[in-house]
């Protein structure tokens, strides 16, 4: 097994090099038809994926993975709307959302892996977080179907207030900079850029969205190697999808209310586990179901704008 999470990790860092230091060294706006080409790519490549795993280690691992391919793609649909919202209130440039995206999602592939650890190692030890998991995914579900979470307070992000304490803040923009050096009292003095605020909020979300993620996909499985590598794949195409559906994530207004039903559904699974076993077969089509009556609802009834 070992080999599989080496060679695993080894494709993720260059697929990580190409993007970086070849398809993107500058910034640029990514338009409408390379993030769709990207989206495809990254489907395309955890289908591939998903064949490898049924030939090396059976059907049902491979089901799992697609399962949990799937779950973790359409809860992280709620980090675009949180993206979007930050890019939108931080007014942040076309052309280096891209960036922030880069470092956001390799900061993110970090979280979740101590996460995957630390949630696989709870499970196996301690059955009853079965339970707590459960109840945290309704929970969150239930919160989820209240109007107006896709909002951003930075000056209630306690990072935020912690970093601008430690750190002086450019006004501006600095291209694509994190950091900029400024004269300052006759020296020197290394000063942040709002850009970097603007990451530091991209990655305290995606803690918040990964306590609800992470124990989802632990629903399905407790195979370590199954939960990284579905979420790993999910998070790579949700910076594609990101560009791919960004002026069009307003149409999707009910999608909200189908994730809030896969995590409740999610959830009552897993305080029921111990007493009914639901075929991961079943978990698929079910999610699968929710989300695409969510999205033909959103498309059948689109949202009225309000007059001025």
């Amino acid at each position: 097994m070992l080999v599989f999470w080496i060679l695993f990790n080894l494709f993720v860092v260059a697929m990580l090099a190409l993007d970086l230091g070849v398809l993107n060294r500058r910034s640029h706006r990514i338009r409408f038809r390379e993030a769709l080409a990207w989206s495809a790519v990254w489907i395309l490549l955890a289908a591939t994926f998903a064949v490898l795993v049924l030939v090396w280690h059976g059907r049902p691992q491979a089901l799992q993975f697609v399962t949990g391919y799937v779950i973790e793609l359409s809860l992280s649909m709620d980090n675009l709307f949180i993206f979007l919202v930050i890019f939108r209130y931080f007014k942040v440039p076309d052309e280096y959302q891209h960036k922030v995206l880069f470092w956001g999602i390799l900061g993110a592939l970090l979280m979740r892996g101590l996460f995957i650890i630390a949630g696989v190692g709870l499970m196996q030890r301690f059955s009853w977080i079965t339970y707590a998991f459960g109840a945290l995914l309704i929970y969150s579900g239930m919160k989820l179907l209240r109007p107006g979470n896709a909002q951003v307070h930075p000056e209630k992000n306690p990072a935020l207030k912690y970093f601008r304490r430690m750190f002086p803040v450019t006004k501006e923009y600095e291209e694509d900079r994190f950091f900029v050096r400024q004269v300052a009292e006759g020296s020197y003095r290394l000063y942040a850029t709002p850009l970097l605020l603007v990451l530091l909020m991209v990655e305290t979300s995606d803690i918040l969205l990964a306590v609800d993620s992470v124990p989802a996909i632990l629903s399905i499985t407790v195979n370590a190697f199954i939960v990284y590598t579905s979420n790993v794949f999910a998070i790579f195409g949700l910076r594609s999808m990101y560009f791919a559906l960004a002026g069009m994530m307003d149409l999707f207004h009910y999608l909200h209310y189908g994730l809030s039903l896969v995590l409740i559904f999610i959830g009552f699974k897993m305080l029921a586990s111990h007493y009914l076993s639901i075929p991961t077969e079943w978990a698929l089509g079910i999610v699968l179901l929710v989300l695409a009556t969510s999205i033909m609802a959103s498309l059948l009834h689109p949202q009225r704008e309000l007059a001025p």
